[in-house]
Formats: C-alpha cells, structure tokens, sequence
C-alpha cells in the first residue's frame, strides 16, 4: 500500500461453490494467514450467534472469530457456510438457522438433493452445547 493511499487494500479472497450442495460460498482470509468459508449476504446480530461461531470483519477485509461476550448488541457477524449447508448434518443450533438451510435446500436444487427424497436424520445432541454469549 503507498503513502499516498487513503484506504487499506482489501485481501482479495472470492466466492467458490460447496462440494457439498453447489451453492456459493465467500472465500475469507483470516489474521493466521487461513481461509475460512463463510455463508455469503447473511450478517446476523451477533449476539444471536453462539461466540464460538462469530466470525467479524476486519477492517482490511480478513475475519476473525469473536468470542466477546456479551456482543455490542448492534454487532453483526457472518457464520461458516458449513453451518448453514443444507447437505451437511448438524445439530439445530439456532432456530434462524435452520430457516438459513432449509432455504438454502429450496435454492440450492442440484441432482444430489433432489434424488433425497428424505432429509437425513438429525445427528444426536452434543452433550455440552457451545455458550451463546
């Protein structure tokens, strides 16, 4: 970045498609020098997203999870597209959620979905649920 610039230059990371349901996904960076894949469009209000889950903006365009608790009641996040997958087994974590993949399930319309004639069943409970803040 030269002297002369007034804003950082944002990491370029894009979008790729799921292996697993064919949608897109925003290809992120992360301050450790990784990639995550995060849901794209959907910030929620972090204070409805377990910390664990909370993945927030940077200003140069990386994301880092934030564990914070309480949130900043008016702090939005972004989730993994895992958790929002609608090919994936997981647990109803969040009730918005589950709305996030089964829309996901009604956009997403690939071979591989529409040969399920069943959704699969959900895997058991955890014994320990992660803390929402």
């Amino acid at each position: 970045m030269g002297a002369s610039e007034g804003t950082p230059r944002r990491l370029g990371g894009g979008r790729s498609r799921c292996p697993h349901c064919g949608l897109p996904r925003d290809r992120v960076a992360t301050p450790g020098h990784e990639w995550v894949m995060l849901e794209p469009d959907l910030r929620p209000l972090a204070h409805e997203v377990p910390a664990g889950h909370r993945w927030i903006e940077l200003s140069d365009g990386r994301v880092t999870v934030y564990g914070v608790c309480p949130p900043d009641p008016f702090q939005r996040c972004r989730i993994e597209h895992r958790l929002a997958c609608p090919n994936r087994s997981l647990p109803d974590l969040w009730p918005w959620l589950t709305d996030r993949r089964s829309e996901n399930a009604r956009r997403g319309g690939n071979a591989r979905r529409t040969e399920r004639r069943h959704p699969p069943e959900p895997e058991p409970p955890p014994e320990e649920w992660p803390s929402a803040g």
